[in-house]
């Protein structure tokens, strides 16, 4: 799956990204890191990730907790992930078509409604401007209190976590965060859209390896799980999922110091403010 390498090509494909990373989670947390509370401070928050699945791998428990306190979430989707699948005779227009239609469930599985769609071709995503301006525009629409995004820095102890796509991601979120949005001579044909610049006080990073806070994801862990289980076209041994998750849930949140019976997903914030 185009998220892990998102790519699941079959059972057998587990060269695909999502069953390469049945091998470990995405993040390594350092003990002792704070417990928070995801909804506390924020109304809006955006998460923009390169394909679909990438949240619901990555913050899905994150963004339950947060529609469930009344956090309005909306995700941002670079690609459509048509380059993800197992299905050879399939074009990618229909792997496009399939992969929205997965992500638009799953997000209702965590209370999101609200998805945009860039559009940009999966497995070619590069920082560039063009990029940038759309992500912009749809943070100065948006206008968020946090962004949520994937790691720009490349891991080579979880490599599966690297994509070239979640890099070039996250370092175009990071980049569109500070400083285009709120730099209201950045992109000036977006003021003549009627959107003006936006300042977002902080950004959560995904996938990191020296992340600095963690959220307890217990209570919804059950949502995470069907909203992942929403890509089915992205899934090598869809029984596994349940496992998966509450195993790299554990994981962290032990990590985290918290009981082992805990789930927790584990974040490093950057304060843009």
């Amino acid at each position: 799956m185009s998220k892990k390498s998102a790519k699941a090509k079959s059972k057998k494909a587990a060269s695909s990204k999502k069953a390469k990373s049945t091998k470990a989670p995405a993040s390594s947390p350092v003990r002792a890191l704070p417990v928070v509370d995801p909804a506390a401070g924020v109304k809006r928050v955006l998460v923009i990730t390169a394909h679909p699945d990438d949240v619901d791998f990555g913050a899905a428990g994150t963004v339950a907790q947060m529609t469930k306190a009344g956090v309005e979430v909306t995700y941002c989707l670079i690609t459509d992930g048509d380059a993800g699948g197992s299905d050879l005779s399939s074009t990618a227009e229909q792997r496009a078509a399939g992969r929205r239609i997965e992500q638009t469930n799953a997000a209702t599985k965590v209370g999101v409604s609200d998805l945009f769609f860039l559009g940009h071709l999966d497995g070619q995503v590069a920082v560039t401007l063009d990029l940038r301006k759309d992500l912009s525009r749809v943070i100065r629409q948006v206008r968020p209190d946090r962004v949520i995004c994937q790691s720009p820095l490349l891991n080579l102890d979880r490599i599966y976590a690297s994509h070239p796509d979640h890099l070039a991601a996250g370092a175009a979120a990071l980049a569109a965060v500070y400083p285009d949005a709120r730099n209201p001579f950045a992109f000036p044909e977006l003021l003549n859209e009627g959107l003006e610049a936006h300042t977002v006080p902080e950004v959560w990073v995904m996938a990191m390896s020296d992340p600095t806070l963690v959220v307890d994801t217990t209570e919804v862990i059950d949502r995470k799980i069907e909203a992942l289980r929403c890509h089915a076209s992205q899934l090598a041994d869809p029984d596994s999922v349940d496992g998966l998750l509450r195993g790299w849930g554990q994981m962290v949140a032990e990590a985290a110091g918290l009981k082992p019976s805990r789930t927790a997903e584990a974040f490093r914030r950057v304060d843009t403010a």
